[in-house]
């Protein structure tokens, strides 16, 4: 059903308003009557069902979680618990008294998320670029020369060996046939675990033969149970069991150089992506393409990308998304040496790094090219780049997304925390008469701004 517009309560009557107890000043209180909540009304009010199920919760409030939840790189779990504690978030959430109880359950906005989808998740980080605008910490003009390059985004798995996967694909075909009361002949419950550890005690004694010797025993083990749990299966009877079947068969016949393996069962989106690292060779999730402005270091765009494709190739997708996202026309990209041989026909001039007998401006913002990795590196750490929780390739887009939308949220915080106090003033009584017409209050202080 469609979302309610505020959470009103009749308790609230003799409460204080959160806008009379908080500071006016702080980047919190100031960022939240800058931005237009009303445009998410209207971009997400279609995928509400008009008159069927329960009234669904605030767009407002699901917004502003996620705005959150981005830019401090907390847990589903996390954020709401931290909501309970900061006035400020409930502020910027759209309550107007202070909450004592969880607003609803973190699983809430896993759902949310599925219902909006990335495409939708996309308008976050365009409102808050809106808003920078307006606010006049974000030109323009400023948009016209952009910085491109790309990373990785890991996924939550662990470290892939063959040891792994043979161990828990026949962990998983034992527990899925006991759900369904088939009895194995044998499901080396024993065996197994003791054939893992000491593989891995041998790997860490550099006994290789014998670690390979134990590895050998795990794909035994794991081969028997498949092809055990195959014969008792009538053909066609459980076709919920194809899409585990098929992953155990592609697990148990891969070979060390075979293309396009499987790293992950909970996970069959991972890639193994090398960039070329001294201490991480191997880096097992989806690539990512990252856009920022060349003089401020805006996030203009993020796409995660699977496939693992060549960076020249993803060069007009990532300037595509940044003019949807800056309603602007793009002029100058710069981009490294890992871009060559690129397919980009638009109309921006690409300018490799590395040129030659070029003229003294270019080679400055060439130079300013180099800003765009520490940016990757707060990305990571700072808004959950490093490591990736939820499902599907759906997901990596997903959370590609958010990272850039925590970025350039907690960007716009720093840049109001060192606005002068005058302007600070004046912004509030803004914000103060819309809150009063929002409200049903007189209209009178309009005067006095």
């Amino acid at each position: 059903m469609k979302a309610k517009a505020k959470i009103q309560n009749q308790e609230n009557l003799f409460k204080s308003r959160l806008d009379q107890i908080l500071n006016n000043k702080h980047p919190m209180f100031v960022l939240t009557n800058q931005i237009d909540w009303d445009f998410f009304e209207k971009e997400y009010g279609e995928y509400y069902c008009e008159d069927n199920g329960r009234p669904a919760l605030p767009i407002r409030l699901m917004v502003g979680i996620h705005y959150l939840k981005s830019a401090y790189n907390i847990s589903d779990e996390g954020v709401v618990e931290a909501f309970i504690e900061n006035g400020y978030w409930q502020y910027f959430c759209g309550f107007e008294f202070f909450q004592h109880y969880f607003p609803f359950d973190p699983a809430t906005l896993v759902r949310w998320r599925q219902r909006i989808g990335s495409e939708a998740m996309e308008m976050l980080q365009r409102e808050l670029l809106e808003t920078a605008q307006r606010m006049k910490l974000l030109k323009p003009s400023d948009m016209h020369r952009v910085t491109v390059d790309t990373t990785v985004q890991e996924k939550a798995v662990t470290f892939p060996t063959d040891g792994k996967l043979y161990s828990k694909g026949r962990e998983l075909l034992v527990e899925k046939a006991q759900e369904y009361d088939i009895n194995l002949r044998q499901t080396y419950s024993r065996l197994g675990p003791r054939a893992s550890i000491m593989q891995g005690r041998y790997g860490r004694a550099r006994q290789y033969k014998r670690a390979q010797k134990e590895q050998k025993k795990l794909k035994n083990y794991f081969g028997r149970v498949l092809r055990d749990v195959e014969r008792k299966l009538s053909s066609g009877q459980y076709p919920e069991w194809d899409e585990l079947l098929s992953r155990c068969h592609r697990i148990f016949n891969q070979k060390r150089s075979d293309s396009n393996k499987l790293y992950s069962f909970h996970a069959p989106e991972v890639e193994c992506i090398s960039k070329g690292k001294v201490h991480k060779k191997y880096e097992f999730g989806c690539k990512v393409s990252v856009v920022t402005t060349t003089r401020d270091n805006w996030v203009l765009g993020v796409q995660a990308l699977h496939g693992n494709p060549y960076d020249g190739h993803t060069l007009a997708g990532a300037i595509t998304q940044a003019e949807i996202m800056s309603d602007g026309v793009i002029d100058t990209v710069f981009v490294d040496r890992g871009y060559r041989g690129h397919d980009y026909t638009g109309a921006a001039e690409v300018h490799l790094a590395g040129k030659k007998r070029i003229s003294r401006s270019l080679k400055r913002w060439l130079n300013r090219r180099n800003a765009i990795e520490p940016v990757i590196g707060h990305l990571k750490t700072d808004n959950g780049l490093d490591r990736n929780y939820l499902k599907g390739e759906e997901g990596d887009r997903i959370n590609a997304i958010l990272a850039g939308c925590g970025f350039n949220f907690r960007k716009v915080l720093r840049a109001i925390l060192f606005v002068p106090d005058f302007i600070q003033d004046k912004i509030a009584q803004i914000g103060q008469v819309i809150r009063n017409i929002d409200s049903g209050y007189l209209v009178v202080q309009m005067q006095a701004v």
